[in-house]
């Protein structure tokens, strides 16, 4: 462990590309061997507007990254946050708990609440707005939401304490789970439920992409299913039954479009589907 966090700790940027465009790349060729869904789409052309996005993110955290660093060497500095209040730990102990912490903050708090601010919803549109999707809606998040996820993971880095090495850790593997969770692979159904237990699994995350609610406000989680379950906003549905997009804005046409989707937030929307409790399966 001792070697990851060294490693970690100075990861050069270039090796950050490589574990995004990697995973990019492996999911994209996966989804070809292993389809969970036949598209009835040009694979490139849909992608583009994603990687456009994806892009954006990059820029964005890249510009905001001194603030992590000032913010993960002051709670070191300082010996501040949750992980550094408790009981001396083994150091596995201490980055594993510092990376759970921080999908907490970083990916489900922030999830959650973006699904429950009006605002903060019209932004987070954009990512559910994808008809068909797949490893590239990954990273299909507004310039303004890669700004809000940004601000939940410096919140989260600062109350749990931790420092630079794992937040980058934390960073690499919530790239790879998201990618995992988004692309279109087909695992099978038990095998894809015994994860679940213990981390998102694709279909417990593409009952998140359903089309209308409640199905669309659960599974907030990106690496540890843990969350959705201890707070109650874990939902299945069986992957036959998916149906990808949101029902508030249906234009596939215009919903592949940059210039469209970077105007989407600010524009009004018919009101949303709720399935009945009793047709919930």
């Amino acid at each position: 462990m001792e070697s990851i966090i060294n490693y970690f700790e100075t990861i050069p940027s270039l090796h950050r590309g490589l574990i995004l465009s990697g995973g990019i790349t492996f999911f994209w060729l996966l989804e070809g061997a292993f389809p969970l869904f036949k598209f009835n789409y040009k694979k490139w052309q849909h992608a583009l507007p994603n990687l456009f996005f994806t892009l954006t993110t990059i820029f964005i955290n890249f510009g905001l990254a001194f603030l992590l660093l000032q913010t993960a060497d002051w709670v070191k500095v300082n010996d501040f946050g949750i992980i550094n209040w408790l009981p001396e730990m083994s150091l596995w102990l201490y980055v594993l708990l510092g990376v759970f912490l921080l999908d907490f903050f970083g990916a489900y708090l922030a999830h959650y609440v973006e699904h429950k601010i009006k605002p903060l919803w019209m932004i987070h549109l954009v990512h559910h707005t994808d008809h068909n999707v797949d490893t590239t809606t990954a990273n299909r998040h507004h310039p303004l939401e890669s700004v809000i996820r940004f601000v939940f993971t410096l919140f989260g880095v600062f109350v749990v304490g931790t420092p630079i090495a794992i937040v980058f850790l934390y960073q690499s593997l919530s790239i790879v789970f998201t990618q995992l969770t988004h692309a279109n692979i087909k695992l099978p159904k038990k095998l894809d439920k015994l994860l679940s237990f213990i981390i998102v699994s694709p279909d417990m995350h593409k009952t998140h992409h359903h089309y209308v609610l409640p199905y669309t406000d659960s599974n907030y989680g990106n690496i540890f299913s843990i969350w959705d379950r201890l707070f109650g906003t874990y939902m299945e549905l069986d992957r036959d039954k998916l149906i990808y997009g949101v029902d508030v804005f249906p234009d596939e046409i215009k919903n592949g479009n940059i210039k469209e989707l970077l105007k989407q937030p600010f524009q009004k929307y018919q009101k949303p589907t709720i399935i009945p409790e009793k047709d919930i399966l």
